[in-house]
Parts: structure tokens; C-alpha cells; sequence
């Protein structure tokens, strides 16, 4: 066992806006591991031409593993602004949360950037396909099964397409019914 590997934490780096790809390259030739999710989206420009650009799925946020203790050589890379924390101390992230990002990232799915959920939603987990082993939030957007995955310390999400057959519930917080929520539960619940 390769003990920097436990040492080692995923942190976030808050960056000068619209250059997180140069950060990102930046800290890679450095030697550390980095990972910038990245959507596409359609951009119009004047008489109906159109580009499909590569944007962040968190503006101003690169994500960087490394040893708490090297904040200050990360710091000195151009376009950082500092490394998200409480007061002056770096807080790491949770591995799940960007695991799953990863693997969302890995498998080519449509993702982009949603609302934060705050806490009290039921959670669910992905089984089978591309996406297993992925935990979220099941919502429907356009009558459609979608999950949200955010991260707690930036409170930030973002939205995956899923097969809804692929999908079972977490434990439900007690008194609540296991079912997945259905197109029909979910507006009445809003209603």
C-alpha cells in the first residue's frame, strides 16, 4: 500500500474565472491529480450559426488530490485564488461525492449544473449500467428519471441522465415509504 495515497485528499481550488482548463493543465504537469467536469453546451452567435462549447459543470472550481500540507505550492500555480476551507484550513471533500462525478464524467453522460438539494431528500443507487454504484437524489425533469449528485461543501449540484430500472432506494428516513418517487408523486408533493 502506497501510503501518500491515504494521505492524499480531494480538495477544491477556487480559480480565476474562465481559466479553469489552463489551472487544471497547469497543476497536471505539476504532477497532481486534477479533475474539472466539463458539459457541453450550444452557443448562437448573430444569423443562426452556432458553436457547442466545453464548460465547467462548477465555474471557478478545479478539483485537485493532494496533501493537506502542499496548500502553499498549489497556491502558487497562476489562476488560483485559494483552496476552499474553514477559516485558513483546507476541508477536503468527500471521496463519494467525486467518485461518483468521476464516474458520471467517465461514462459520457449528459450532465449539467442544477440547484443545490439541501439535505432531507431520499437518496437512491444506481445498480446496473455505465453509472453503477453511483449514489444521488432521483428527480424528474420533463417526466423523465434524472440524478442529481452535488457537493456538500460548495453546495453545487449537477444533473445525469438514468434509466429509471437501474435505480433502487436507500434506506428511507423512518415512517417514509421505500417506493421511487413517479412523475405524479413528485408534482403532487410541489402542489
Amino acid at each position: 500500500m502506497d501510503l501518500t495515497d491515504s494521505i492524499e485528499k480531494w480538495f477544491a481550488l477556487v480559480v480565476k474565472p474562465r481559466h479553469e482548463k489552463a489551472v487544471s493543465r497547469m497543476l497536471a504537469t505539476k504532477g497532481y491529480k486534477t479533475f474539472l467536469p466539463l458539459y457541453q453546451q450550444r452557443h448562437t452567435y448573430s444569423r443562426g450559426r452556432f458553436k457547442v462549447v466545453e464548460l465547467p459543470l462548477f465555474p471557478t472550481y478545479v478539483f485537485c488530490r493532494f496533501e493537506p500540507w502542499m496548500g502553499l505550492q498549489i497556491l502558487t500555480t497562476p489562476g488560483v485564488f485559494y483552496v476552499v476551507g474553514v477559516g485558513r484550513t483546507p476541508a477536503p471533500l468527500d471521496d463519494r461525492e467525486i467518485e461518483s462525478l468521476q464516474i458520471v464524467a467517465k461514462a459520457g453522460h449528459c450532465a449539467q449544473p442544477y440547484p443545490y438539494l439541501d439535505a432531507g431528500r431520499q437518496r437512491v443507487l444506481i445498480t446496473d449500467g455505465p453509472l453503477a454504484g453511483v449514489e444521488g437524489v432521483l428527480v424528474y425533469e420533463k417526466q423523465s428519471p434524472r440524478l442529481v449528485l452535488s457537493i456538500t461543501l460548495l453546495q453545487r449540484s449537477v444533473l445525469a441522465e438514468v434509466d429509471r430500472d437501474h435505480v433502487i432506494s436507500l434506506s428511507p428516513p423512518r415512517g417514509m415509504p421505500t417506493v421511487l418517487p413517479t412523475p405524479a408523486h413528485q408534482h403532487s408533493r410541489t402542489a
